[in-house]
This record gives C-alpha cells, sequence and structure tokens, in this order.
C-alpha cells in the first residue's frame, strides 16, 4: 500500500527549484499537515513513487516574523538549514502574495533577511556570520547552517562524486552526525563546486550552505579581507556568494541565485 493513502486529505503541492536544488513546498499556515511523519515526506520526495525532490518544506506562521521555514531532507528526517531552499520559500512566499520585495523569516538556525528580484525569480538571502573554520587535514571544516567539508580538487569533471563523497561522509569521523561533501575547483574568475549532500545521501545539482562554506573557505586560503564577491557555478546554473571578511570573521553574507517556480498540483486523490 502506497505512503499516500495515509494522507488525511489530498495535499496541495508547489515545486520549486534553486539552480537545480528541487523542493516540494507547502503552505502550512493552518498546519493542517502534520508534518513528523518521516515515511511519508521520504515517500512524496522519492523521485520514481512521489512528487520528487532533494527535500521538502513548510511555510508557517509564526510571531513576529513574516513566516517560518520548517525543512525536511529527501530521506524524511529534519534537516539544518538549505541556503537554496530557504531562498526558493522566499519565492514561494512571493507568490502567496505575503511579501512583497523583502522579507524577515524564522528558520531551524534562526532569523533570515532576503531581498527578492520584481520578477520573483532571484533571491539574495543572507546567511548567518561565521567565525570559526577548522581544518582536516588539506580540507576545511566549517558550519554555514549546515556543516561542510571542503576539499580542493582537480579534473572535478571526471571526479566520481557520489562514493568520494560518500567514503568522508560515512568515515569514522563524520558518520555519527554526518556532514556534507564538497569538491571544489578554482577556474580563475570562479569556483567550479560539486556536493555530496547528507540526508539525500547522493551528489545535488546545487547546495546553497555549500557554496557559501566554498566561497568563506577559498577566501581564508586566500587571505581575501574587505568585501569580497564569488562566483560559483554548480550542475544546475550559478550562483553567487558576496561577504565581508576581517580574515577570521565573516559576516553580511548573502547568497544569490534563482528561484523558479516549477509547478503545482494535488496529490493523495
Amino acid at each position: 500500500m502506497s505512503h499516500f493513502s495515509y494522507l488525511q486529505a489530498p495535499l496541495h503541492f508547489y515545486k520549486y527549484q534553486g539552480a537545480g536544488n528541487d523542493f516540494i513546498l507547502i503552505d502550512n499556515r493552518n498546519n493542517a499537515f502534520n508534518h513528523h511523519q518521516p515515511a511519508i515526506i521520504a515517500s512524496l520526495c522519492d523521485r520514481r513513487f512521489g512528487i520528487g525532490g532533494d527535500g521538502m518544506m513548510f511555510l508557517q506562521h509564526t510571531e513576529g516574523y513574516d513566516f517560518e521555514m520548517v525543512y525536511y531532507n529527501a530521506d524524511g528526517n529534519p534537516s539544518s538549514m538549505c541556503g537554496n531552499g530557504g531562498r526558493c520559500i522566499v519565492a514561494f512566499a512571493k507568490l502567496l502574495n505575503i511579501i512583497k520585495e523583502e522579507t524577515n523569516f524564522l528558520a531551524v538556525d534562526g532569523h533570515h533577511y532576503a531581498k527578492i528580484s520584481e520578477t520573483g525569480n532571484w533571491v539574495s538571502l543572507q546567511m548567518i556570520d561565521v567565525e570559526n573554520i577548522s581544518s582536516d587535514g588539506d580540507a576545511f571544516v566549517l558550519n554555514t547552517g549546515s556543516p561542510h567539508y571542503i576539499t580542493c580538487s582537480s579534473d572535478l569533471a571526471g571526479k566520481d562524486v557520489f562514493n568520494e563523497g560518500r567514503k568522508i561522509r560515512y568515515n569514522e569521523r563524520y558518520s555519527g552526525e554526518g556532514i556534507n561533501i564538497n569538491f571544489v575547483e578554482d577556474k580563475g574568475d570562479h569556483y567550479f563546486v560539486r556536493t555530496y549532500e547528507r540526508g539525500v545521501e547522493d551528489e545535488t545539482y546545487a547546495c546553497g550552505t555549500g557554496v557559501t562554506a566554498v566561497a568563506l573557505a577559498m577566501a581564508k586560503k586566500k587571505n581575501l579581507q574587505g568585501e569580497v564577491n564569488t562566483r560559483i557555478k554548480v550542475l544546475g546554473g550559478d550562483l553567487n556568494v558576496r561577504f565581508r571578511s576581517d580574515g577570521q570573521r565573516f559576516t553580511n553574507i548573502f547568497l544569490e541565485g534563482p528561484a523558479e517556480f516549477v509547478f503545482e498540483g494535488t496529490i493523495g486523490v
């Protein structure tokens, strides 16, 4: 029996993608959907038997903010912050006429400010400040709302990201809480990034907190200070990360890129 037969009522959903990172979004301001159901969420995110997505988000009402973002990974478990998901839910809030060009919303890692273009398909999302970047051999480890492992690579287009990323993600040091593995190649005027994402347990076309982590780690590696603007290419398109660095602390961090409506529908009917 399908998990969808257990839905208490037909579920109206929206599908968004940000540089190929795709999400199922639900307007849950009336709290009609009980999202503490990992098996159902995993089934909805399944690309063969469900709607398909790297994750699922619920837009909910909360006091003091325009809305709250509640995010689950594709495996059905609650997740840490998702940067591209954050940008997509801002576009969704604009579609629902909750916001216009600017917003302040609540996510699992706290308050976020964002600005959206008039056309509604380009979102600049402010990320949390970062003070600590540690090392693991030649790699960098940091948290940009989600934990990331950054390692430099050559010939990244031909790399077996799934198997090499999975090996690091499940090694003795990181297997407990999990970590996202980001491989980065310096292309001169931009960075090329590929990511193995925990919770999805596969390579994704983009990872917002991941490219943010890459931009900060590379700035630390090159000792870049002041206002820094970093262009990043991922499998799903182009993203931009801008921030201020004093050499140790990273502030005013913005993840920028496309957030596009794909389709909407109803499931469980």
